[in-house]
């Protein structure tokens, strides 16, 4: 009989590694996979979670995109922990709320403000989306290798991507007044996971962070995606952050 494979991502046991980095686009994913691990192997493909596994320095390391969302980026990370991995990293784009930020800085989440409905599943709204210190501090190390322009901070997950446009709601006043509440209170970014996996990974004992590029500013007036970000610095300080984390305790 073959492996026992999870319902969603289609991975069993044994057949990823533990250090795990979480794009959101399936493309991504095998971009990722594709130049930046040596001897790249197509792990599994279902859905919105196309996966990958590789060597980076000699690390077994994996990619497995999670699709748009804290729903679908819960499904991956729950089934992920459940065939053994352990250390997450988000890598994903994100829109500016702070006015110093431009499209390509990076941005390293340190927590996130909840504005989700799937963390809420988990537990009150009280409770903080929080990212692994040890994996911050990794994150933080290695960013300085590759920009300048990096950012430690406070980010914002949502459901809704076109909600953040004031003309595209019921209320536009009310749009308005979160984004410069949001600003006013030190949020650097907004982006559509890392809420839900800063709490799933507490609850279930794994480390997480994330770390996103800047590819709209300033959030509530950019007339559309700025550019097509550059994954090198990105993907690299995430990877690094992996090799770093290997010999390091909880």
């Amino acid at each position: 009989m073959g492996k026992e494979t999870e319902y969603h991502i289609g991975i069993a046991k044994g057949e990823i590694p533990e250090y795990v980095l979480l794009p959101g686009d399936p493309k991504r994913a095998k971009a990722i996979a594709e130049r930046f691990f040596d001897n790249p192997e197509l792990i599994a493909d279902k859905r919105e979670y196309l996966s990958y596994k590789g060597t980076y320095q000699g690390l077994p390391v994996a990619v497995c995109s999670t699709g748009i969302g804290c729903p679908s980026a819960a499904i991956a990370i729950e089934e992920l922990i459940h065939v053994g991995c352990h250390t997450f990293i988000r890598v994903g784009t994100a829109g500016a709320i702070n006015n110093s930020l431009t499209a390509g800085d990076l941005v390293i989440i340190t927590g996130s403000v909840r504005d989700d409905g799937t963390s809420k599943q988990y537990v009150p709204v009280e409770f903080p989306a929080i990212a692994n210190p040890l994996v911050v501090s990794k994150l933080e190390q290695a960013a300085k290798k590759y920009t300048d322009r990096y950012f430690l901070g406070i980010g914002h997950s949502k459901d809704a991507f076109y909600s953040e446009y004031p003309d595209k709601v019921a209320d536009p006043d009310t749009t308005e007044k979160k984004w410069e509440m949001m600003r006013n209170s030190g949020v650097l970014a907004t982006e559509m996971e890392a809420a839900t996996l800063f709490v799933i990974g507490h609850l279930r004992g794994v480390r997480v962070g994330s770390i996103c590029v800047i590819v709209g500013e300033p959030i509530e007036k950019e007339a559309k995606i700025i550019g097509k970000p550059d994954l090198g610095p990105l993907i690299h300080t995430a990877l690094d952050s992996f090799v770093a984390l290997q010999d390091s305790p909880d």
